[in-house]
């Protein structure tokens, strides 16, 4: 019996088939301080499994919402445990699947690579460090970055005379940016988003004590009805996603 071409070519489509079949879609809403590295995690992911995995960053806050108004998720990693309550207060996670995955640390970053170190603890001024020019933070009062960092100047007592100066921005990264363009000579962020942009330097470290623990809940939602979704968020406490983040700067926690 001869083998045409086009007879090969349709036994080489049917065989792909059932491959192609199982290839799925995992939808994951994350943190926006996540995103250098929960995207190497996801490439790694993809190339070893032929899963399509589709991240969207954003504020924690503003994630949350979505999700309670019906935005198609599997999984959910909020920058903060008060956005991951609210979407579990909804019935919106997935039973048993809420785990605490990574932490990380406050600190003030500068504009340029050579600012000068800053002392955060007694005796620190921050307004007369500012002077007239503006300090950048994510959302005070719905960001998680913001919400931290707003703990940590009440703590330290300089909240009250920083306020004015406060530009704030819809995300954590939003924020970094405003100081890597030189827009806002200083900024509050996370250790890991002052490591992902060469045009920021770490001036000084918020004491762990000035704010609540940074912690990044994770959960799979109820939405969640595959194997991908499944194998994904169990990809993300595994041995290789927490070589990826410890690189990052985040402290696994998982």
């Amino acid at each position: 019996m001869t083998v045409t071409r086009a007879t090969a070519l349709a036994a080489a489509f049917s065989l792909a088939l059932p491959l192609a079949a199982q290839a799925e879609e995992v939808v994951v809403f994350a943190a926006a301080s996540m995103k250098n590295a929960l995207d190497e995690v996801a490439a790694q992911f993809q190339q070893e499994t032929g899963h399509t995995v589709v991240i969207s960053y954003a504020g924690s806050n503003a994630l949350a919402k979505q999700i309670i108004e019906g935005a198609p998720a599997d999984i959910f990693i909020s920058a903060a445990v008060n956005w991951m309550d609210e979407v579990e207060k909804a019935g919106l996670v997935a039973e048993g699947s809420r785990s605490d995955l990574l932490g990380n640390t406050l600190v003030l970053v500068a504009h340029g690579q050579d600012a000068a170190p800053v002392g955060i603890g007694e005796g620190f001024e921050l307004a007369a460090l500012l002077g007239e020019e503006k300090l950048a933070m994510a959302l005070v009062d719905s960001v998680p970055a913001g919400q931290y960092g707003k703990a940590a100047l009440e703590h330290l007592g300089q909240w009250e005379a920083v306020e004015p100066s406060v530009a704030q921005a819809d995300n954590v990264r939003a924020a970094l940016a405003l100081v890597a363009q030189g827009e806002a000579p200083y900024g509050i962020v996370y250790a890991t988003d002052a490591a992902a942009d060469d045009n920021v330097s770490v001036v000084g470290t918020f004491p762990a004590d000035s704010h609540p623990a940074i912690t990044y809940p994770a959960a799979l939602l109820t939405g969640a009805a595959d194997d991908a979704d499944r194998a994904f968020f169990e990809a993300l406490s595994g041995d290789a996603a927490d070589a990826v983040f410890a690189a990052e700067g985040f402290a696994i926690l998982n």
